[in-house]
């Protein structure tokens, strides 16, 4: 990989080395302590997180999925989903840009070459950010693509317009996803300050609102024979990209869940006033209130032991990745998946619900929890999780191979 390292100076020290997955959850809650001090600042005058990432390549969090043969720790996918979910708790804008990290570096993991592998994986254990240019607006539907990867010379140019892209504001290199001339899914790996890339912040989402998810544009972007990866090759067999990718995204989900819940708890023990036919003197011993909390308490802890548990699939189906153990990590991630969009969604309404009117006071900013948690959830149709969970139960359907799985 010579030939791209020569277009990529870093002027960033070389991140942290974890050693273990308890040192990566300490260093996550540590970086969450931090990054939830200005979150709903951050939010409200839409401030980017630019010293926060800078925290968290240092950190050595971006490296723990490398995989040991490349000198990486190997993480769980267990471990890395709750670490996610940490941040995402203090901040799910932070927490959603790693998420496409991961995912790419998964990718490569299954799809890249020895030479790949050996250069991005020690790329990212020294602390280089990876940020996506996959979604396009005007195709008839999100699995379909316009950008282009055309041969030129030794090598190719991209060409072609990107939404959402989550993290290429703050990438250290974007894997750009494009349509090679056989129609085949490709992911290049280019540095972020390549010419022809063009990065514009015109995120306006009412939710994630820092997250960085504008447009890229791709004119004539030349990428070196070396960089580009066969992308569709990872879903003509049985493998973990989605999961992975997915199994991060409930996590985000999950964490914006807790987040919600904790303030809620606090809301309703210093704030809120009970209901006048309560009978009691605070809110807190109001009997539904205490078991409306009980409820989200629960779903959040199901969700939580259901991470866990698909997390641990997804590795059994990374170290033995037959048909069927990549079917089983699908399907738990998938039903993982229903959970946390709709505790994200109940727990961030419940605050409302139970803490009252004072609660939606715009200098609070409580309403973040809502609008992070109904921004972060439409990533993809929580109906059509339920479907593929189903109608493989049901009538024995393998559930498709894609991203979204």
């Amino acid at each position: 990989m010579g030939t791209v390292s020569q277009l990529h100076e870093r002027t960033r020290p070389l991140a942290h080395r974890i050693q273990s997955d308890e040192e990566a959850l300490e260093i996550a809650r540590s970086l969450a302590a931090s990054f939830a001090q200005q979150a709903s600042d951050r939010d409200i005058n839409r401030v980017l997180p630019y010293e926060e990432l800078e925290a968290l390549s240092q950190s050595g969090l971006l490296g723990i999925t490398a995989p040991a043969e490349y000198d990486g720790l190997d993480i769980s996918n267990s471990v890395l989903a709750e670490i996610v979910a940490i941040l995402a708790e203090a901040d799910p804008s932070i927490a959603q840009i790693p998420q496409n990290h991961f995912y790419i570096l998964e990718a490569l993991r299954i799809n890249g070459s020895e030479e790949q592998k050996n250069f991005f994986f020690t790329r990212a254990l020294a602390g280089d950010r990876f940020g996506n240019a996959f979604s396009e607006v005007g195709t008839k539907t999100a699995g379909q693509y316009n950008t282009r990867l055309t041969p030129d010379g030794l090598g190719h140019r991209i060409n072609g317009r990107k939404f959402y892209s989550t993290g290429v504001l703050f990438a250290d290199w974007i894997a750009i996803f494009a349509l090679n001339a056989w129609d085949e899914l490709t992911m290049s790996l280019v540095p972020r300050d390549a010419e022809g890339i063009q990065v514009i912040d015109d995120w306006d989402g009412f939710g994630q609102r820092t997250s960085g998810s504008g447009t890229t544009i791709l004119h004539n972007v030349y990428v070196n024979a070396d960089a580009v990866v066969s992308h569709h090759k990872g879903f003509e067999r049985a493998t973990t990209i989605g999961s992975v990718g997915q199994i991060i995204h409930a996590a985000i989900d999950l964490g914006i869940a807790r987040a919600a819940f904790a303030q809620t708890v606090e809301f309703v023990k210093t704030s809120a006033r009970p209901w006048m036919d309560s009978g009691v003197e605070h809110a807190a011993d109001d009997p539904l209130t205490i078991a409306r909390i009980g409820q989200i308490a629960v779903r959040i802890e199901a969700a939580a032991a259901m991470l866990e548990r698909a997390g641990k699939k997804i590795d059994i189906a990374q170290v033995n990745p037959t048909e069927d153990h990549v079917i089983e990590a699908t399907i738990a991630v998938a039903a993982l998946k229903t959970l946390t969009t709709e505790i994200a969604i109940e727990a961030a309404n419940t605050l409302f619900e139970l803490a009252g009117t004072s609660s939606t006071r715009i200098g609070l900013n409580l309403d973040r929890h809502w609008r992070n948690a109904r921004t972060h959830t439409l990533h993809d149709p929580l109906r059509w999780k339920y479907h593929i969970v189903g109608n493989y139960y049901l009538n024995g359907v393998a559930p498709p191979k894609n991203w979204t799985l």
